[in-house]
């Protein structure tokens, strides 16, 4: 029994998430929960879409894209913005009498994980105008040769 009640508990931790690009970094976003990402430029409570979700894991299914899950949306809310802790840069040259050292302050923003959802309305109207490009394409390599 108590195996029972520990894949339950982990299976409903996990139930939700999804792997997604932003910012030049992959993040595992989970429902209700924050995190700190580059400085976006957005107010505070702002909403934010992310599109470039490369992993989905819903109850049943894991969804992987190539290279990118269509239709999926992960939906953040801005926070706040703050400044991460300082890095101290320190570079010397030996045997030349030369130092320097510098500080630096990474600036983030705070979001808030408010859903993740796949949306079927879209892909529909983006295919179909695919088709037709590719279509239209070898058509006229025929009649030019």
């Amino acid at each position: 029994m108590t195996n029972s009640k520990n894949s339950s508990n982990n299976s409903k931790s996990n139930e939700l998430y999804a792997i997604a690009e932003t910012s030049g970094q992959q993040f595992w976003f989970e429902v209700n929960r924050y995190y700190d990402i580059d400085r976006l430029n957005a107010k505070e409570k702002d909403k934010i879409i992310l599109e470039k979700v490369l992993l989905l894991k819903d109850k049943n299914s894991i969804t992987v894209g190539k290279p990118y899950v269509k239709d999926a949306k992960i939906e953040l809310e801005v926070v706040s913005h703050k400044r991460d802790k300082k890095i101290l840069v320190y570079k010397m040259r030996p045997k030349k009498k030369t130092r320097k050292k510098m500080g630096h302050r990474q600036e983030l923003t705070r979001v808030m994980v408010k859903s993740i959802k796949i949306g079927k309305s879209a892909p529909e109207s983006s295919s179909k105008k695919e088709t037709v490009k590719k279509e239209t394409k070898p058509k006229s390599e025929k009649s030019t040769n």
